[in-house]
């Protein structure tokens, strides 16, 4: 089988002592690759080659740093047909999707080349009149990237690039189980001329790999995208050497729809928010709270259209929901299911017993009526294709029921009210909300998490400035000697 290897200090190479993975069709369950498994030693190595690099990389000036990231860009969009094959294949997304997320980078990486310039500091005027102070904002050092298996292409870009634009240098441990289009990233660096150790890119298992890139005393700055659990484990590794974190970690996201809409104009959004990606995404919208108005004829549209979803190869363009990435999931997905029927959910299409293909990691559409907000299913995220309906009576009541959460990624809002908008999309305790669309991402428009869904913010300016930090410089303009020694100044 085709390995993917690491890509340290500017070459592909094995690791240690060839240590392999096996990675999975999802849509067969079958392997049809090796990943090369990092050890301490591939990830020491990493380390300092990225650390050397910074040296010189730091003083890079912006146009050149912009040249190469826009290169950069340019190159992945020309390589999305092969980059896409492999992130459908690795992790069961449909390709259409994968297609248009790697050919979308493009755009991504041209909005960071352009802000290579906009890393400015300030000037602050002191009462003395001789002191001149300025700010400069400087990179950390080495950056380590571990996105989500979903979608690692994009979720490590929208890490690893503002943070090479930044001026710092990167090591990249992507997921084990949909490594293959981010280990073909550093070829293309290459060939976008990055300096070699500028990204470095190292494979394995988050526990051994992921574990030792985030406690290793040369990573100044973490990014990670994950569930809870795994966010305090890494949470924890990097508070042993007091380093920042930027945390995106999942929801349990509210799309919530009034009932002033017109059902037919909504359906299609509340199946986008649960059923793209077989609900493997971040922002899922899988809690649909409807008023009772208009629940019984939205939930048998989106029931109605929930059966004709088309589940099959993820590769083959008609397909329009694949495979679940990992048997755990499925059974996870499984289970709360079958725990959501026993305590008095009904199932209104799919589920345990839904039509799917004879093979592969496959869950049906799934809606659940009867849902309340404290069942499990309604509070855990269960990453896969499971919409929980929970019908409300007032405006009050939908807020309270969306931010009674532990989660606060993401929320959706259908109405065509624009005061009430307006002022739900204020009280809803979400980093992202959506009024009469769903699940849109763009490179400017900053994104992140509350509460069990993480901190930091990546995208537009703000995830540029993730990636730097600020230092006061002070000059005493004044020849006179200075005044007392044992007074502040």
């Amino acid at each position: 089988m085709e390995q993917h290897q690491h890509w340290i200090a500017g070459r592909a190479r094995p690791a240690e002592h060839g240590a392999t993975l096996e990675s999975f069709d999802p849509a067969t369950g079958e392997p049809w690759v090796l990943v090369a498994r990092g050890s301490a030693t591939d990830v020491d190595e990493a380390v300092a080659a990225a650390a050397t690099a910074f040296e010189t990389w730091r003083r890079t000036g912006p146009s050149a740093r912009a040249a190469i990231i826009w290169k950069l860009g340019d190159l992945i969009a020309d390589h999305a047909p092969e980059l896409a094959a492999l992130e459908a294949r690795d992790a069961g997304k449909v390709i259409r999707e994968t297609t248009g997320q790697i050919t979308g980078l493009r755009n991504w990486y041209r909005y960071y080349a352009s802000l290579a310039y906009h890393l400015e500091g300030t000037t602050i005027p002191h009462d003395s009149g001789t002191l001149q102070i300025s700010t400069v904002r400087e990179p950390y050092g080495v950056v380590a990237v571990i996105p989500a298996f979903n979608s690692p292409m994009l979720l490590g870009s929208m890490g690893l690039v503002p943070a090479l634009v930044a001026g710092n240098t990167v090591v990249v441990k992507p997921p084990e189980v949909n490594a293959g289009a981010l280990s073909r990233l550093g070829e293309l660096a290459e060939q976008a001329g990055l300096p070699p150790g500028c990204l470095n890119i190292v494979n394995g298992l988050g526990a051994e790999a992921g574990d030792h890139l985030v406690g290793h005393p040369g990573v100044a700055k973490v990014v990670f995208t994950g569930g809870p659990d795994s966010g305090r484990l890494v949470a924890r590794r990097a508070a042993e050497g007091l380093k920042p974190l930027v945390l995106e970690l999942g929801g349990k996201s509210a799309n919530i729809v009034f009932g002033d809409v017109s059902v037919p104009h909504v359906v299609n959004g509340v199946i986008a928010g649960i059923f793209a990606a077989t609900g493997q995404t971040c922002v899922a919208g899988s809690r649909l709270l409807v008023h009772r108005s208009v629940a019984g004829e939205l939930v048998d549209a989106i029931a109605a259209r929930a059966a004709t979803i088309r589940l099959g190869d993820p590769l083959d363009a008609s397909t329009e929901m694949g495979p679940l990435s990992q048997p755990k999931i499925l059974d996870g997905v499984t289970s709360r299911v079958e725990q959501a029927v026993a305590q008095g959910a009904v199932v209104r299409c799919g589920g345990p017993l839904g039509d799917r293909p004879d093979r592969g990691w496959f869950f049906p559409p799934t809606v659940l009526e009867g849902v309340h907000n404290q069942m499990d299913v309604a509070r855990h995220e269960l990453f896969g294709p499971v919409l929980a309906v929970i019908p409300f009576d007032d405006d009050d009541e939908a807020i309270s029921i969306a931010n009674d959460s532990p989660f606060g990624l993401a929320a959706g809002v259908w109405t065509n009210d624009v005061r009430r908008a307006h002022r739900v999309a204020h009280l809803l305790d979400a980093g992202t909300v959506w009024v009469n669309t769903y699940r849109a991402l763009n490179f400017a428009v900053p994104f992140g998490g509350r509460k069990l869904s993480g901190y930091g913010r990546e995208n537009g300016i703000d995830g540029l400035r993730e990636f730097t930090q600020a230092k006061g410089i002070w000059f005493e303009t004044d020849t006179a000697p200075v005044g007392d020694p044992f007074v502040l100044r």
